[in-house]
């Protein structure tokens, strides 16, 4: 059975996941709609990427019958009033990262999914790489020893970008790009940190743009992160054991109908097969990317946020 994708937004990561899908056979997912604010460019969307149907805003397309699932590219600060409209209309949702603006917003998100007995997953996409699931098999068959440190340095010279800069869109580099690093360390882990020291470097507008973290984990485990938009860093993960070490590093891809926005963005493949197949089984989660995985995330993402001083007023909304 085809899984029937609706896109939100005509972004470049909604650009990037429609290439993605397109390296996957057409019988199990189908580009069926998309939406954008304007419906000039969401008519210009469907036309490069041969989507039968065009919507000029959001609601329209919670209202079109002829989807399964909804794809959440749109800006960071929408992702929970979007996710809530789609599933308030009978649809599945995976939301790019992050789930939500805070921990609050993302538990609120994933009851209310339960209760309407829908899926929802937050796209950590890294997760259901090739390279992700070697690493765990290296992990569990002993080859790393008991695993003691992991250290992830991940950057890009892209703090103009206004999605990072912005407070009003939901920027900086703990939400954006921070998840990745987070989540690698959970992934490793495979329990919540016990305690976060964080400090970081704020740019004009109030978010960050740069951040270096440590996550310290039960008997004396340990993770080093540092996050910016300031330079490019090796971009790698390092994974430490008593008996050895792993680098994670790219893995090879298949090339889609255009080329991508982002590099290694045809990876976005796996997690949309890995959504398909939770929801064939009638999954309301991933077990690679759980409600938990999401939670715990959030709630590292709040507190290094507090500790460098970033506030947005999604924040402060939940104190009154």
């Amino acid at each position: 059975m085809a899984l029937r994708w609706g896109i939100v937004s005509a972004g470049n990561i909604s650009h990037d996941f429609a290439v993605a899908l397109s390296t996957l056979p057409t019988t199990d997912h189908k580009l069926a709609a998309v939406a954008a604010r304007q419906k000039e460019r969401a008519e210009e969307f469907a036309k490069l990427h041969e989507i039968p149907n065009a919507f000029g805003s959001y609601k329209e397309l919670a209202e079109f019958a002829h989807v399964d699932i909804i794809y959440i590219g749109a800006l960071n600060r929408q992702h929970f009033e979007l996710s809530l409209l789609y599933l308030d209309h009978g649809k599945h949702v995976l939301c790019e990262k992050p789930l939500c603006m805070n921990f609050e917003q993302s538990k609120r998100l994933t009851d209310h999914a339960k209760n309407k007995q829908l899926f929802i997953m937050e796209g950590i996409w890294s997760r259901f790489f090739p390279a992700y699931h070697y690493l765990q098999k290296q992990i569990k068959k002993g080859a790393l020893g008991e695993l003691k440190e992991i250290e992830v340095a991940f950057g890009n010279k892209i703090s103009d970008t206004e999605r990072l800069a912005k407070k009003g869109l939901g920027g900086g580099v703990t939400l954006d790009m921070g998840v990745y690093a987070i989540q690698a360390s959970q992934w490793g882990f495979k329990e919540a940190p016990q305690k976060v020291i964080a400090k970081g470097e704020l740019n004009e507008d109030g978010v960050d743009k740069h951040i270096e973290v440590e996550l310290q984990y039960s008997g004396g485990r340990v993770s080093k992160i540092v996050v910016t938009s300031k330079e490019k860093l090796a971009n790698k993960a390092f994974f430490k054991g008593t008996k050895g070490q792993i680098t994670i590093r790219e893995w090879p891809l298949p090339k889609g109908k255009h080329p991508t926005k982002y590099t290694n963005s045809e990876g976005l493949r796996f997690e949309a097969e890995a959504v398909r197949q939770s929801i064939l089984k009638g999954g309301l989660e991933n077990d690679i990317a759980t409600h938990n995985d999401s939670l715990i995330i959030a709630k590292v993402q709040d507190e290094i946020r507090r500790q460098i001083g970033v506030v947005f007023p999604e924040d402060e909304q939940l104190n009154k």
